[in-house]
């Protein structure tokens, strides 16, 4: 795919100045959008609320829109100018709409209205994002050597949102398949506001589910030799598990095991028949994903046998890794250099320990996941609240700029004309909605 040589307009405007004079244009309605996300959150794979803002933000746009059939999501393909369109390649942009079962915490005005239930990982961001780049690009479309296809999907908290858009045909919503994937993700901390970071290679880890029963014997809790304790089992193993990671794996491909729930008993004199534990389990390499389960298992039956109860173990594999291809990662990372300066841009020494289901889209298509600073004014990226944390907050500056990387990555993997850009004559309209 042809790298973009000349990218000025006729007007001796360079391209990505436009782009990100137009987002800024949009500022207030990006961020209005993202408000009214925000106040109304919905969990899964049916996002009623949040699909009919994203189609009423939409409207006018010159875009061929598919719904999902089996959940909630919006597809929209913009045809672009430049080639015809057996010629086109094709590009994807994801945004993720959906929201998590966490009570709002922040106390901001403006704040989630249903209970229980929080954009706590900046996936309105997103959608607003997302949005504001579809406005751009149908205005530049003129300049599109192809077509984009944009992924609003519901889903990406643990409900296979991407795999259940590309079973029902995102990867070819176009007519010929994507040839190239970009996502943005939002971080309350980590970086500070306004900083794009990105790494060729894994960025984000594999994700799995371990789930654990403990079987004893009850009895008293004065007489535990007449009983088979379970919930001091379980202790060991949830201790037996942190050693495990540091003792048999090697700490360049690293292991994380994080135990968030554990459930035992119903008084403190009742030795209970049971215990049992959950843990998340994030790993980078295949081979090491694959062993952390054959470990995990003998270590978990040794301490059984050595307790004298029983154990059940359910390891469950959720995401792979998100391997961000070399060359498509190298194209965001001049993106942001080139539309931002060097300073914005940050080359992340190490993958991220969260995981994304974006992932399922880069395992057929090469692209890239781009991190996107959004720790608020004021505030310590490294003791800022983060993502899923009900305290997490984001700065809404960065939302033009989200928007104005997204139609940049587009244009540059595309390859723009050397026509003048639609914009010059038809401007960039609001969100709607």
């Amino acid at each position: 795919m042809a790298a973009v040589e000349d990218r000025s307009s006729s007007d001796g405007l360079a391209l990505d100045d436009r782009l990100v004079g137009d987002a800024q244009a949009m500022a207030d309605d990006l961020v209005g959008l993202r408000r009214r996300l925000h106040r109304e959150p919905e969990i899964g794979l049916a996002l009623p609320r949040t699909q009919e803002k994203v189609l009423a933000a939409l409207d006018g746009l010159p875009l061929e829109i598919t719904l999902g059939r089996d959940l909630t999501s919006v597809t929209a393909v913009l045809r672009g100018g430049a080639l015809a369109p057996d010629e086109a390649p094709v590009v994807l942009l994801r945004g993720d709409m959906d929201a998590l079962p966490v009570q709002e915490g922040t106390g901001l005005a403006g704040a989630s209205g249903v209970a229980g239930v929080m954009h706590a990982c900046g996936h309105d961001l997103h959608t607003a994002m997302l949005v504001g780049a579809a406005r751009l690009l149908c205005a530049h479309r003129e300049r599109l050597a192809g077509d984009v296809v944009l992924m609003f999907q519901p889903g990406e908290e643990g409900w296979e949102g991407a795999q259940h858009m590309i079973d029902e045909g995102v990867l070819v919503a176009a007519g010929r398949p994507v040839t190239a994937a970009y996502a943005l993700h939002v971080f309350s901390g980590v970086l500070p506001a306004g900083s794009f970071g990105a790494r060729a290679g894994a960025i984000t880890s594999a994700s799995a589910m371990l789930r654990v029963q403990v079987r004893g014997r009850g009895g008293h809790g004065s007489m535990p030799h007449l009983a088979a304790d379970p919930v001091t089992a379980a202790a060991e193993m949830v201790l037996g598990l942190q050693t495990m990671v540091t003792r048999q794996f090697d700490v360049f491909d690293p292991v994380v095991i994080t135990v968030g729930v554990l459930r035992a008993g119903t008084r403190r004199t009742v030795i209970p028949d049971e215990a049992m534990f959950e843990a998340t389990v994030r790993t980078f390499t295949p081979a090491t994903a694959d062993r952390v389960e054959v470990c995990a298992r003998r270590l978990l039956a040794g301490i059984a046998a050595a307790h004298g109860v029983e154990v059940d173990v359910a390891f469950v594999p959720e995401r792979p890794a998100t391997v961000n291809d070399p060359v498509r990662a190298a194209l965001a990372a001049r993106a942001v250099t080139e539309t931002f300066g060097a300073q914005r841009y940050v080359e992340l020494a190490h993958p991220l320990a969260c995981s994304e289901d974006f992932s399922r889209v880069l395992a057929h298509v090469p692209g890239s996941l781009i991190a996107l600073g959004a720790t608020p004014p004021g505030v310590d990226p490294r003791t800022a609240p983060m993502n899923h944390s009900p305290r997490a907050q984001f700065d809404e500056a960065v939302l033009p700029d989200g928007a104005a990387l997204y139609a940049e990555l587009a244009l540059r993997t595309l390859g723009a004309t050397a026509t003048s850009a639609a914009s010059s004559g038809n401007g960039i309209v609001g969100t709607g909605g």
